[in-house]
């Protein structure tokens, strides 16, 4: 078997964890490298240092050979040539087999820049798919990851953000049920217990 390289891309500590982490940790215990690049520390929605440190307890759940920052201040993402760059320099560095980023419609403008950001830094990539978030808009599944025996370990990664599991603006609903939820819905549809979805940019079958 090939080891592919896989890289998760998220504005925010935890984005990439609500919205794929349960794929990325069947990639890495089926022996693949796996890399998060996180653009902020999410300073406006907790510390800075604390979620930092969060993150990288999520790494080890999520088994990711490294996490890249982007040094970026929350809520300041915009798409400029800087971005752009960074970005490429991590593509570069690690040579993507495959990249899960956020979905294009999304409420939260550090979402909906960044990708549009990605897209231009890996338009020389093969394969480019896109998650979903608690503010994404409009989003139609088209790819199913089936998770049904890594639930668990998804939300793990999401309860090492321990900072932010209250934090969905939803009276009573945490982020952690928020995440089962959506989980067994994608299943559903996905004809399996608990499943993540995904819209692809671009999604090469090789046959």
């Amino acid at each position: 078997m090939k080891k592919m390289n896989i890289l998760g891309i998220g504005a925010h500590p935890d984005d990439i964890e609500f919205g794929c982490s349960g794929t990325l940790i069947k990639y890495a215990q089926t022996g693949h490298n796996v890399f998060l690049l996180v653009m902020t520390q999410g300073d406006q929605g907790g510390v800075s240092e604390i979620r930092a440190k969060e993150q990288m307890v999520s790494k080890k759940i999520i088994g990711a050979k490294e996490v890249f920052w982007g040094g970026y201040e929350d809520t300041h993402l915009i798409v400029e040539k800087e971005l752009i760059t960074k970005i490429e320099n991590v593509i570069y560095e690690n040579k993507p087999d495959l990249i899960f980023c956020h979905y294009p419609e999304d409420t939260h403008q550090d979402h909906r820049h960044l990708t549009q950001a990605v897209m231009s830094a890996a338009r020389n990539l093969k394969n480019v798919i896109f998650y979903e978030g608690p503010t994404t808009q409009n989003f139609t599944a088209g790819v199913f990851v089936d998770i049904s025996g890594l639930l668990e370990h998804k939300i793990d990664s999401l309860m090492a953000h321990e900072s932010q599991v209250t934090k969905t603006n939803i009276e009573d609903l945490s982020i952690v049920e928020i995440a089962k939820s959506l989980a067994n819905f994608r299943g559903i549809q996905g004809r399996v217990k608990y499943a993540e979805a995904f819209q692809p940019l671009r999604l090469f079958i090789n046959i």
